[in-house]
């Protein structure tokens, strides 16, 4: 909680002293400017991250080393990639969309990029406390598959389109069990606000005091996460052996790797969602009635609750991918249409009978 209230007593030191040496508005436009810079830091070097930790994950699960040449231990291996898409050169096809073609991948990271602004990442520290945070990330994570539905049109390629269009029916699909799984929660918070819902899991995250529905929720959200991010083994969208790479075949460079870091930042903004809502965000670890307990736990800082509860989720996805065969789509739109949206539906009626009567902790 100590680095808690430092980072927000820092935010606060950075805004008087902008307000006092410059007019509001342009102290306004500077804190922007920064909260921008903070954020596009901090994606990339979770990106980074994340891609050589599911790298040395899948040589572990696949009982070998993983990458070991660039760097100690392989450390520096997804810098040198970065580095080499920066340098590609960034090819158009002769009879594409050209237009198109340039603007899609701006759209998929600039949606991407959006959808950090209601999280929730320590108490205070938040780029925008709207009090429906809960739809307004529902809403803008949405509208990520007009842009994979521009690569693949516009990319005038048999396997682009085939690709944009399954990735299109398995986001629009899926995205109905994720928002009923995220209702469930919503109800028991009696708010959209995701301050609200990280301040009303004080007493014990939802995940444990909300019972069965907020479990079967969880587990829902998990399975609909993993397969809007369209990795294993839910990424028919991306299947090499059908479609070479899916909606991206004809991109290459730094168009490519925008795709590519869109694709990690959706898969850390969906994990931050899970912590935030079903794990009580940067809330410490308390139980009703253990007081000691939950004094010893408040000395942790609410900032690594955060990103260790994140960090959790994303190993979850990433231990599917080399867990699971990958799906026919057949089979793919059958576990959602069939299995689990019912099984959400029905779920969110039991949890609002559970809210009605006040039966959770």
């Amino acid at each position: 909680m100590q680095l808690s209230i430092s980072l927000l007593e820092i935010t606060r030191a950075i805004d008087s002293w902008l307000n006092s040496a410059f007019h509001p508005h342009v102290a306004y436009g500077i804190e922007l400017v920064l909260a921008g810079v903070a954020v596009i830091l901090l994606v990339v070097a979770m990106a980074i991250l994340m891609v050589y930790a599911e790298r040395k994950l899948a040589g572990f699960m696949q009982m070998r080393l993983g990458p070991m040449r660039v760097g100690k231990w392989g450390s520096m291996q997804a810098v040198a990639d970065v580095m080499k898409l920066l340098l590609k050169e960034c090819l158009v096809p002769t009879n594409s969309d050209k237009l198109m073609f340039r603007v899609a991948p701006f759209v998929v990271t600039i949606v991407s990029f959006m959808t950090l602004v209601p999280i929730a990442f320590a108490k205070g520290i938040q780029l925008w406390d709207i009090n429906i945070g809960v739809f307004y990330i529902t809403a803008v994570s949405s509208l990520s598959v007009i842009g994979i539905l521009m690569a693949g049109w516009s990319s005038n390629n048999k396997y682009s389109l085939l690709g944009a269009m399954r990735s299109g029916a398995q986001i629009v699909s899926y995205e109905l069990s994720g928002g009923l799984a995220l209702i469930v929660v919503v109800m028991m918070s009696g708010t959209l606000s995701i301050s609200g819902i990280v301040q009303a899991q004080a007493d014990g995250w939802w995940v444990i005091k909300g019972h069965i529905p907020v479990i079967i929720a969880f587990v829902t959200f998990i399975i609909t996460s993993t397969a809007e991010l369209n990795r294993a083994p839910f990424d028919l969208a991306e299947a090499e052996s059908e479609l070479t790479a899916g909606y991206h075949t004809e991109y290459s460079g730094m168009q490519f790797a925008m795709f590519f870091l869109s694709e990690y930042t959706n898969m850390f903004v969906l994990s931050m969602v899970a912590a935030t809502v079903f794990l009580g965000g940067w809330m410490p670890f308390h139980l009703a009635g253990l007081d000691g307990l939950n004094h010893f736990m408040d000395y942790i800082p609410g900032i690594v609750w955060f990103f260790g509860k994140t960090f959790f989720i994303l190993f979850l996805i990433v231990w599917f991918r080399w867990t699971f065969p990958r799906l026919r789509i057949d089979q793919l739109l059958k576990l959602e249409w069939k299995y689990l949206l019912p099984v959400s539906i029905i779920n969110v009626l039991f949890a609002a009978f559970i809210a009605l009567m006040g039966w959770y902790l």
